[in-house]
């Protein structure tokens, strides 16, 4: 039996402003855009962040790191628009 993958909702848009602020994608986060592209009921907000992020990460503004979390505390906020 193949294990459900749901999507938690606004977990695109987390993840979105988490991969601009910190330019790094987490092995959990790739597992995230997985569910959410195998997700039929997306908005299409929410189709263009995935599309930017993916983009993103071909042109190599951002990276994919083997860490648990990207999430820091006390991190300079910086913005990178795709």
């Amino acid at each position: 039996m193949v294990p459900q993958v749901r999507l938690i909702p606004g977990a695109v848009s987390d993840l979105f402003a988490q991969a601009s602020i910190s330019g790094k994608v987490t092995v959990a986060d790739r597992y995230g855009l997985l569910a959410a592209v195998l997700e039929d009921e997306l908005s299409e907000d929410e189709r263009m962040s995935i599309d930017r992020i993916l983009y993103a990460l071909n042109r190599g503004r951002v990276k994919v790191v083997d860490e648990i979390s990207c999430v820091s505390f006390g991190m300079k906020r910086e913005y990178t628009y795709f």
